[in-house]
């Protein structure tokens, strides 16, 4: 009996060792089979997640981010202990003990489930499972993807410190709010960094992975605040806070930037504007999308925020300015519904989500509450509804007509109620009386006229200030940067450039007298802005006010090539057509290539890259790109002598001679001095051109002093005629002057350096002869001229260009000079009073004939 009894208990147990030998060489073949195939684990050791890429002022100031995964990645050692060991306590407690995986956890995990047939299910996974997931598997909820995460687990413990796998899970797991590591999401909850953490804080951190907008702070705050309680809990059970901590933290109320109590790290961040995006679409070009979105570039920017700012107000200034004077009122043309307006509640949160441009300083949005009988009562974004409220009165909204459903403008508004509706969204200014005190709201609207404006340093092209628009948030176009257009007068500098480079002088007399071009498209007859001609008329003249028919001269007389020859040096055009018509911008370009050409005008001829950007370093701090090459050896001494300054060199190549870049500046300070620029008011020289193409459809001036070059453009985005009065002297001048007026405050500006290899002789600038030395008057000019170069004065050096003269024109008009702004009255040498014509019709300039 006995020995049955042990033989049929030794059955069974052989039967047992038997089924278990077979079981554990199938789960090992299992095992083996997955892991065959498995994905490297071994580059994590030098795994770079994705960061945020930032942009800083060249203060040090934060200005932008841009981030496909808004991560900033933060070493292991700058974790503090309180949030490693939160993280631990919720997601994998024996973490520093197991070896990939918890057979205790995931029993317990399978108990749980069988106990509660199927209802109670919870992960076992561990960190290293979960890292081996995140990384190197799917998401799949599948038994192989189980299996591969167990083996990759053991792997990876085996190849990484444990300290390695929980600095890659704490900076790879997403939390919420597209914020993926914990460094991220400190800021997006608490706007804190790791180390201002609180215990709470860092407990509702942990609790996040498992499910995160489950816990939303705002939306689901019971469970958030249950489950922030059970990771400190947690966190007590496995030592790492006391009792009196524990209680302090589950009493603590659940704080975040979500319910408002604290301010978003966003909201201290500028608005993006024109600038911080040019940057990102010109980096993303130059390292690609996915460096510059995910490669934790540190970029310094050239901005000068002062300067940005000033630049941003001028623009706006002209720009609304003028739309005011149409008197076409259009509002926002957003309408918040009745309903909404029921409490002060119920429209503010309303308002808030209205799509109107916040970044115009001193512009607000507000809603129409009510209209009385002249005034409209409104509530305004972000300021407090006194028991008078807040009124536009009738005598601001006489300067305009609303148009009507028909499309025709109607009567100019005599009551508020003409122009604007409960409901409607508008913006609003407050205006102020001569001593400061407030006086009243007045209505404001985005302008349909649109405009560019940039400036930079003509020595090193870092770009100073950039607007590429009224207002980003209403239009991101760029037209500094992205708009085509033509130039019209202010691309005539580079034909006299090359000129001057041809052996023409400042002194050279030009013709200027009809013209009759066979083009394909027909005869083309150019004319000068004030439909007159004015005979032989020295060079200087010709640019000083801006006579198309002397330009046209003298861009047949060296040749179109030669001219697109220098434009494409400039950087002005990739390639220039070699069109007559092109000699007065005809062909489109931008702004941003124009203001970095006229800057080697003013430093001499030497050749700048304009550039947004200083400095760009990588991750780790190495510089991957530096804007300026210029050596300087003294810089590394560790004093200098009194009074003595680092000596630069550069080895920039040269565009053009320094004589000629010389001659050329001078005769645009004459522009500036006399000519259409004339409304330039600084207390340093300056020269500049202004640019007026075609039915006014775009307006240009681009200026410069001896350190600070800018120019501006104006016009509609579809071109259409700016109307009656609309020149570069009298819509771009004013920005420029606005603008440069403070630039000169702060950067100064000196007399144009004078080269090497010329010298000054005394002409009449009217009628080109040369003067004695001793001469004073307003009709003499001092020339500098090559001191190998033996000038030709008068009529023996006249250029025609192989036009014929015409007949019945004077020698020389003395005095009459023909500005294409016109109007101006000027005194002549002989003492007469002559009056600047004003610009003449279109006439028959339709194939390229720019003023």
């Amino acid at each position: 009996m006995l020995r049955f009894i042990l033989s049929f208990f030794g059955g069974i147990f052989s039967w047992i060792v038997t089924g278990a030998v077979f079981a554990a060489l199938t789960v090992g073949a299992v095992f083996w089979m997955y892991a065959r195939d498995l994905p490297d684990h071994e580059y994590l050791a030098q795994y770079t997640p994705k960061t945020i890429s930032r942009i800083y002022s060249g203060e040090g100031r934060l200005m932008d981010e841009f981030a496909t995964e808004r991560r900033i990645f933060a070493p292991i050692e700058e974790i503090p202990e309180v949030v490693k060991s939160a993280f631990i306590s919720a997601e994998d407690k024996n973490f520093y003990s197991h070896q990939g995986f918890d057979a205790r956890g995931m029993a317990g995990a399978l108990w749980d489930a069988v106990k509660s047939r199927g209802k109670n299910l919870r992960g076992a996974s561990t960190i290293p499972q979960q890292v081996a997931k995140n990384f190197l598997l799917g998401g799949e909820r599948t038994a192989e993807r189980k299996i591969k995460e167990l083996v990759l687990a053991t792997r990876l413990v085996d190849t990484l410190s444990k300290d390695k796998i929980l600095e890659l899970y704490l900076n790879e797991i997403d939390l919420g709010f597209l914020s993926f590591g914990v460094a991220s999401a400190a800021q997006t909850y608490f706007n804190k960094t790791l180390s201002e953490l609180t215990v709470e804080e860092a407990a509702y951190l942990a609790a996040l992975p498992k499910a995160p907008y489950s816990y939303h702070p705002v939306h689901n705050r019971e469970a958030a605040i249950d489950r922030r309680n059970y990771v400190l809990r947690e966190m007590f059970q496995n030592g790492y806070i006391d009792d009196a901590a524990l209680e302090t933290a589950q009493a603590a109320p659940l704080k975040t930037v979500q319910s408002g109590d604290y301010a978003s790290f966003k909201s201290g961040l500028p608005p993006r504007d024109y600038f911080t995006d040019e940057i990102r679409r010109q980096l993303s070009k130059s390292f690609g999308e996915a460096e510059f979105f995910g490669g934790g570039l540190t970029i310094r920017a050239t901005v000068d925020p002062e300067m940005q700012d000033q630049a941003a107000i001028a623009l706006q200034e002209a720009l609304e300015s003028y739309d005011r004077n149409l008197g076409v009122w259009r509002g926002t043309k957003q309408v918040i519904e009745a309903s909404e307006l029921e409490s002060e509640e119920k429209w503010r949160a309303a308002l808030a989500l209205a799509e109107v441009p916040r970044d115009v300083a001193g512009w607000l949005p507000a809603v129409v509450l009510e209209l009385g009988e002249k005034s409209a009562r409104i509530g305004i974004e972000g300021v407090s509804d006194d028991e008078d409220g807040h009124w536009i009165p009738a005598e601001d909204v006489t300067w305009a007509k609303k148009r009507l459903a028909d499309g025709k403008l109607g009567p100019k508004a005599k009551v508020a109620g003409d122009l604007v509706s409960v409901g409607d969204v508008v913006l609003v200014a407050a205006l102020a009386n001569e001593d400061g005190t407030f006086k009243r709201w007045s209505l404001r609207q985005v302008p349909e006229v649109q405009g560019g404006f940039m400036a930079m340093d003509v020595n090193t092209g870092r770009v100073i200030a950039m607007q590429g628009g009224f207002s980003y948030q209403s239009s991101v176009f760029n037209r500094a940067t992205q708009a085509q257009r033509q130039p019209g007068s202010s691309f005539k500098p580079f034909v006299y450039a090359a000129a001057l480079d041809s052996g023409f002088s400042p002194a050279t007399i030009i013709v200027d007298a009809p013209i009759e071009v066979d083009t394909p498209q027909g005869l083309w007859r150019p004319k000068n802005a004030s439909n007159k001609f004015y005979g032989p008329t020295p060079m200087r003249t010709g640019i000083e006010q801006s006579r198309n028919l002397m330009t046209v001269r003298i861009a047949q007389e060296i040749t179109m090539r030669t001219v697109a020859g220098y434009a494409e040096r400039f950087g002005v055009y990739d390639r220039l057509e070699p069109f007559l018509a092109n000699s007065l911008g005809a062909q489109e370009t931008t702004l941003f290539k124009m203001v970095a050409a006229y800057a080697m005008f003013a430093n001499g001829g030497e050749r700048v890259e304009p550039t947004l950007v200083d400095r760009v370093q990588d991750r780790w701090g190495r510089t991957v790109y530096r804007h300026d090459q210029r050596t300087c050896d003294d810089c590394r001494l560790a004093s200098l002598d009194p009074g003595a300054a680092p000596r630069i060199a550069s080895n920039r190549e040269r565009v053009m001679d320094a004589v000629t870049a010389y001659q050329l500046t001078s005769m645009l300070q004459g522009v500036v001095q006399r000519g259409s620029g004339s409304g330039v008011r600084l207390p340093v020289p300056t020269g500049g051109k202004t640019g007026t193409t075609n039915d006014a459809k775009d307006v240009w001036f681009i200026g410069f002093t001896s350190n600070i070059v800018a120019g501006c453009y104006m016009g509609y985005d579809q071109p259409r005629s700016l109307g009656r009065g609309a020149y570069g002297g009298t819509l771009c001048v004013p920005v420029f002057n606005a603008f440069m007026q403070e630039a000169v405050k702060k950067y100064g500006g000196s007399e144009f350096k004078v080269p090497a290899g010329g010298h000054f002789i005394k002409i009449n600038r009217f009628t080109g002869e040369r003067l004695p030395d001793d001469v004073e008057g307003d009709f003499v000019q001092a020339e500098f001229f090559r001191d190998d170069e033996i000038p030709i004065f008068g009529i023996g050096a006249m250029v025609d260009g192989g036009f014929a003269m015409g007949q019945n024109l004077p020698l020389f008009a003395y005095g009459e000079l023909g500005g294409d702004e016109g109007g101006t009255t000027v005194t002549t040498s002989t003492g007469q009073t002559k009056i600047i014509p004003k610009k003449a019709d279109f006439g028959t300039l339709s194939s390229g004939g720019l003023y």
